[in-house]
């Protein structure tokens, strides 16, 4: 089972970040029209998958011996342990409630502009802030 998760949250993670520039970048080519229906659904693509890859990482964080397991003073000294116990689930977290902010203010903002603008800006600190803390050296 921790094997098939950890697989699926690797996989899950080209979607994510796929759907994120994919949303950043219509953002940006649209902000001059109105923000339709598939301007919204375009933009929940990218939250969907960002819900879904932190409940399998959260998930993964209780089941991998790399996560919750392996916490303790020494683990917190190694720069691997570390990323992998607090900096990894911490900023991802905050990445996620990034985009969930993101697109919930897009939906209530009354100008098509601040919709689009409030996209780009949450959605593109979010992906930044997702791109420092992936495990380079482990992801395929």
């Amino acid at each position: 089972m921790y094997t098939g998760i950890k697989h699926f949250h690797s996989g899950l993670a080209y979607l994510l970040l796929a759907g994120l520039v994919i949303a950043i970048i219509y953002a940006i080519a649209s902000r001059k029209k109105s923000f339709t229906a598939g301007s919204r659904k375009i933009a929940l693509i990218g939250l969907i998958c960002a819900h879904l890859q932190f409940l399998l990482g959260i998930v993964l964080y209780f089941l991998s011996p790399l996560g919750a397991s392996n916490f303790s003073g020494d683990a917190m000294k190694e720069k691997v342990s570390r990323l992998y116990i607090i900096e990894h689930p911490l900023m991802m977290l905050i990445a996620v409630v990034l985009v969930t902010i993101g697109y919930s203010r897009a939906k209530k903002l009354s100008s098509n502009t601040k919709k689009y603008n409030s996209i780009i800006l949450f959605y593109s600190i979010a992906l930044i802030l997702m791109l420092s803390v992936i495990p380079w050296n482990v992801w395929p």
